[in-house]
């Protein structure tokens, strides 16, 4: 190698700059290319053959590096299906060979892009701005998992998604410990108990088969009392009912013409010579229990203790006493001018239903669970409603327990007859810590039919200790959760990208479900793939077949950006410049030892 060895030299390096001028003019044209990959040069050198004594430094040759494995910039999009992988791997992706009737045909070449603004067309394909078709594995809509493993270009129509009938409802409540239903009164045991005496004979609403309970005597007490004595004292059984002050008599007297009515008697006082339904104003306390016991016919007679009055109701009939002198009547102890005492028990065998007629009673004696917008299988929406009543307490003694029965409307227009309500058929007994026992996980409406609706066999599902009896200032039922799992058919909305690498599509009926799993593939020779237009690549020998399975994360909403670093391409065109010069001055130089050559022959 010579002079005219260095002048070729020369020629190839500036060759070689030229090319290295050509790759960055093209990183700094596609720096903002979406995902595009800048493309690097490097420089060999070519060294001739010769001995040890004898070795030059040789030619140059440029050749092409890839950076198919840098990352460029995450930055979010407001466009739903736009995404980005953060991380290794690429878009599998097809494109058309041609068309059909408008219909795209694909040549079945998988090509691979970073590039990730894929929007729907007109057929429902994801295409991204280079008219690449993205790929993905189908979502089974039965199990929520891929169908499949191989991945298959995505379409997605505007069809319907078909309704979900209701078959299951989670539900988690909180049943007061003492529910303030209309009809409770704090001082009366059992009143707030729904009473199957209160209803039509033949529907006693407590779960089916329950036997007809013997109807029981039932109490109230009202408070102590003092008289008029000086000093005064509790009232006894020989406190008047009306006298002067110091004497020993009601603290205020009832007065000629005053009436008590008990369970509708009415008991008259007059000045003297009562007789029948009248009391003398000069009768004493026992006198008038006496009369108040012959017309409930209790066969527990009436009390009085520490100037306390203890009232029976019977068994005939609940007690209700109201007076004309209320002032008076709350002197014996009970304020309002009222007194009244629910008998227990009464009704038939229960029917485990509530009809038309009784609705306002059973609406009064029990609380509202909540409700929710269940489906039948066509899609028909009902509203699901619930209802508590308490059937039995732990306070009423012995051979008692606090249980509830479940009731879920049948048929908001119920009259007559009509079943208005239908009980779960299920006792939910509770012990002192407020916890089920024995514990009920789930409750299923058999046949359930609300507002002409059928629902099939819905299963209510409380899970563990779903349902407690709490203490509860407000007497209420807390409804924790009510959820169902039916909805109505829906058309696609629209489609959008999930953290997790799904294609979500929004239905008009508000289901958002998964329609399927974007494909990530990743290469052993990443760098070794052949470039094709578009940001696409192709699997070569060298870069080996796409893997799928261990790409990096899908990031829904967002782009890559272009990798190239527009101040680093500006400093690689300086030294390129710089080198392209001086390769110019070694062909000048050359070129000027070659005269001087020539010029010795002359």
């Amino acid at each position: 190698m010579g002079i005219f060895g260095a002048l070729t030299t020369s020629v190839g390096g500036l060759r070689a700059e030229s090319y290295a001028l050509e790759n960055i003019s093209g990183n700094i044209a596609n720096s903002q290319t979406t995902a595009f990959k800048r493309i690097d040069t490097s420089f060999m050198d070519l060294v001739p053959q010769t001995a040890l004594t004898a070795q030059v430094a040789g030619g140059v040759t440029a050749q092409s590096r890839s950076t198919n494995s840098v990352q460029g910039d995450v930055q979010s999009a407001s466009v739903a299906t736009f995404m980005a992988i953060n991380g290794n791997g690429f878009f599998s992706v097809q494109k058309p060979a041609s068309f059909s009737d408008g219909s795209p045909v694909f040549d079945g070449v998988d090509r691979y892009t970073r590039r990730g603004d894929f929007q729907l067309n007109k057929d429902g394909y994801l295409v991204n701005g280079a008219g690449y078709y993205l790929e993905g594995v189908p979502i089974d809509p039965t199990t929520g998992n891929p169908a499949g493993s191989s991945p298959q270009t995505l379409r997605f129509k505007n069809d319907f998604l078909p309704a979900q009938p209701t078959t299951k409802v989670d539900y988690r409540v909180n049943l007061a410990s003492y529910p303030l239903t209309t009809k409770h009164d704090t001082s009366v045991p059992g009143s707030e108990l729904l009473q199957p005496g209160s209803f039509s004979a033949g529907h006693n609403p407590l779960v089916l088969g329950t036997p007809a309970a013997p109807y029981t005597d039932s109490s109230t007490t009202g408070s102590a009392q003092s008289n008029k004595a000086s000093p005064s004292a509790p009232n006894t059984g020989n406190t008047a009912l009306s006298g002067a002050a110091g004497t020993d008599s009601i603290s205020a007297s009832f007065a000629a013409g005053d009436t008590i009515t008990v369970n509708g008697t009415v008991l008259t006082f007059v000045a003297s010579g009562a007789t029948g339904n009248q009391l003398n104003i000069t009768d004493n306390i026992s006198t008038l229990l006496s009369k108040i016991d012959s017309i409930t016919g209790t066969g527990v007679a009436s009390t009085i203790s520490g100037g306390s009055i203890t009232l029976h109701s019977g068994t005939s009939a609940d007690l209700s006493i109201t007076t004309s002198n209320s002032t008076a009547f709350a002197a014996l102890g009970f304020a309002g001018g009222t007194a009244t005492a629910v008998r227990g028990g009464g009704g038939t065998v229960g029917t485990g239903q509530v009809v038309g007629n009784d609705n306002s009673t059973f609406l009064n004696e029990s609380l509202a669970g909540g409700s929710v917008t269940a489906y039948d299988v066509s899609g028909a929406p009902v509203n699901l409603q619930l209802r508590w009543a308490k059937t039995d307490s732990a306070s009423l003694g012995a051979g008692h327990a606090d249980t509830w029965n479940m009731f879920y409307q049948v048929n908001p227009n119920a009259t007559g007859t009509d079943v208005a309500w239908q009980n779960a058929n299920v006792n939910f007994t509770f012990s002192a810590s407020g916890q089920m026992s024995p514990a009920v996980s789930s409750v299923t409406l058999n046949n359930a039919v609300v507002n002409g609706v059928s629902l099939g066999n819905p299963v209510i599902n409380f899970g563990s200790g779903g349902v407690t009896q709490f203490a509860d200032v407000n007497g209420n039922v807390q409804v924790n959760q009510i959820q169902q799992d039916g909805f109505p058919a829906g058309q696609l909305q629209s489609v959008s990208v999930s953290t997790n690498g799904r294609i979500v599509g929004t239905y008009t009926n508000g289901r958002n479900v998964d329609l399927a799993e974007i494909s990530v593939a990743t290469f052993n020779g990443t760098n070794f793939l052949k470039r094709i237009d578009g940001g696409a690549f192709e699997a070569t020998d060298e870069s080996g077949a796409a893997l799928f399975g261990n790409g990096g994360t899908i990031v829904g909403s967002s782009l890559e950006s272009s990798n190239t670093d527009i101040a680093d391409e500006f400093t690689k065109l300086i030294v390129t410049q710089q080198a392209y010069s001086a390769n110019t001055k070694v062909i000048t130089t050359t070129n000027s030892m070659v005269q001087d050559l020539l010029n010795v022959m002359r």
